[in-house]
């Protein structure tokens, strides 16, 4: 082997870890979703298809690099509030809240992880944003 052969052969194994990094997976994001819906209700399973559909639609790939995590039901402000806990713990990176008791609860247990509602009122007077232009804090939707 003579010179210009050893030095391309190190040279392109020093190169390895760098290519090797490069291909590493992204790293898992995690949805929490607080869906208002008895599990088997067709309006909670049409919302829950449009989210992994549009999510699909932008480049994410559940179960490769999203994760959904569902709390499904509709119960009392302490069913709720024990719902939204649980997501809590699964650490997302973000929080979907559906309808203004959801979100309202959300707002209650996390100042950190962004949280996306979808409410059926006006979202300023139930003080869940300052603003609809401005929302300030965690919480976004409409």
């Amino acid at each position: 082997m003579n010179r210009r052969e050893f030095i391309t052969l190190v040279g392109g194994a020093a190169a390895w870890p760098l290519t090797a990094r490069a291909q590493q997976a992204e790293r898992m994001r995690r949805i929490g979703v607080l869906m208002l819906y008895p599990e088997n209700d067709p309006e909670g399973q049409l919302r829950a298809t449009a989210l992994r559909n549009g999510l699909q639609k932008r480049g994410w790939a559940i179960g490769g690099n999203v994760e959904i995590d569902f709390q499904w039901g509709f119960g009392d402000a302490d069913w709720i509030r024990s719902a939204g806990a649980q997501l809590l713990r699964s650490a997302p990176d973000v929080i979907l809240a559906t309808g203004t008791p959801a979100a309202r609860t959300m707002q209650q247990l996390t100042r950190t992880v962004p949280v996306i509602f979808i409410a059926g009122s006006d979202p300023v007077v139930d003080g869940l944003v300052m603003s609809l232009a401005r929302p300030g804090g965690n919480l976004t939707g409409l």
